[in-house]
């Protein structure tokens, strides 16, 4: 077991769902020797108990550890990230009602908050006075009830919505990631960074 390169490509973010945390978990690993590889693939990087937290923060360099006292003489080399924020999550087999409701609530808090925020906005803008006075402006007399700029601006407002954020029911319009898509990606990015740093500084990182 000596001489041997072992490259270790660690993620930033894992989620599991048993108490212990395997080094496939964590990253992807390549060894030219099957042996080796095998032997630290099935290797134990922690164990989350009953009363510890469900998140924790394991350095690249207690892997490496881990590894070299596993394997004594390899070499290894890595290649991804140089923390490793793992949480344990708990998967029911069965959701029951409880999800269900959630995400009815969830939908109808979206619905109407935006409904509401639409209105709002047209009302600060001032939109029917807008529309007013387009619509005497072109047709020379007043608006009566509905009307096609009224009709037309709604239709519009609709596709706009789909188009920017490119999916028609679960339909994806385009390859490209929505903006939702790509803000959520920042925000799990900063949030990943914020809770690897708040580690680090109170000494609740393994290394």
């Amino acid at each position: 077991m000596t001489n041997a390169t072992v490259y270790l490509k660690c993620e930033r973010n894992i989620e599991v769902q048993s108490e212990d945390v395997q080094m496939t978990d964590v990253g992807s690993l390549q060894c030219s020797d099957p042996t080796i590889s095998a032997k630290l693939k099935a290797l134990k990087v922690h164990h989350f108990g009953n009363s510890s937290p469900r998140r924790c923060v394991i350095s690249a360099l207690k892997l490496v550890e881990l590894m070299e006292n596993a394997c004594p003489g390899i070499t290894v080399q890595v290649l991804g990230e140089p923390d490793v924020l793992v949480e344990w999550v708990e998967v029911k087999k069965y959701k029951g009602g409880v999800q269900w409701l959630k995400t009815a609530l969830v939908c109808l808090v979206s619905f109407f908050g935006t409904a509401f925020t639409i209105m709002a906005y047209h009302n600060d803008v001032g939109i029917n006075e807008v529309f007013t006075e387009i619509h005497r402006i072109v047709m020379n007399r007043e608006p009566q009830g509905l009307n096609v700029l009224e009709v037309s601006y709604s239709v519009g407002l609709a596709l706009g919505i789909v188009v920017f954020f490119n999916h028609v029911g679960g339909r994806r319009l385009t390859k490209d990631p929505t903006p939702i898509e790509v803000a959520m990606r920042n925000y799990e990015e900063d949030v990943d960074k914020t809770l690897i740093a708040t580690a680090g500084r109170e000494g609740r990182e393994e290394e």
